[in-house]
């Protein structure tokens, strides 16, 4: 008789599919896990107004870091008739646009970088254990989400957020952990720092 065989197959079936239901599940919870953990720093909200027919229209823009205060982070900028809309559509586009920037010790940069965007001009000096966030405004918001606690940070020109923000995103991409600066070159760590004990990131 085929039921039998049939009958099997519909239970292998099943509890294949009943598995993969369930790791879809797992995924999906370890993915809210993962934004629940997530530091969203609200940089500002604006009001724009729209010239069109018959008047203006008025929106609200916000901007928004998002980080995971362990070497990612994100901008995002929204628009909407609302705020709460502006600043989720300002959260999701940051949690899209997140880089990953490798920290010594996972407090501080490895080494000085500059950056900049439009008018804005950065820059980004590691610092040793204990100094802090030393800068203000929009910077000190993505160093925390970043995850970075030591570091000094001066900008020069634009006082605009938009742009003291990507540039020090465009800083931020520039920096390099010794063990890929050495496997790009084709050496050993060591040999790039003069043999010194590092810890590799």
């Amino acid at each position: 008789m085929t039921a039998f065989p049939e009958e099997g197959n519909t239970v292998r079936r099943f509890s294949r599919e009943q598995k993969t239901v369930t790791h879809e599940k797992e995924a999906r919870r370890g993915s809210d896990a993962g934004e629940r953990e997530l530091i969203e720093e609200l940089i500002g909200v604006n009001r724009v107004a729209k010239v069109v027919k018959g008047g203006r229209r008025f929106n609200f823009a916000a901007f928004v870091v998002v980080g995971d205060g362990k070497g990612r982070v994100g901008f995002g900028s929204g628009k909407a008739r609302e705020i709460p809309e502006a600043i989720h559509k300002a959260t999701d586009q940051a949690k899209r646009s997140m880089i990953r920037v490798p920290l010594r010790d996972g407090r501080t940069l490895y080494h000085d970088v500059n950056g900049h965007f439009g008018a804005g001009k950065v820059i980004l000096r590691s610092a040793p254990v204990g100094t802090g966030i030393i800068s203000g405004g929009p910077m000190r918001a993505i160093f925390k989400a970043l995850g970075v606690t030591d570091i000094v940070a001066k900008s020069i020109g634009s006082a605009n957020p938009q742009n003291l923000i990507k540039a020090t995103l465009d800083a931020l991409s520039q920096v390099d952990s010794p063990r890929s600066v050495a496997a790009r070159r084709g050496r050993r760590v060591s040999d790039m720092l003069g043999h010194r004990a590092i810890s590799q990131r």
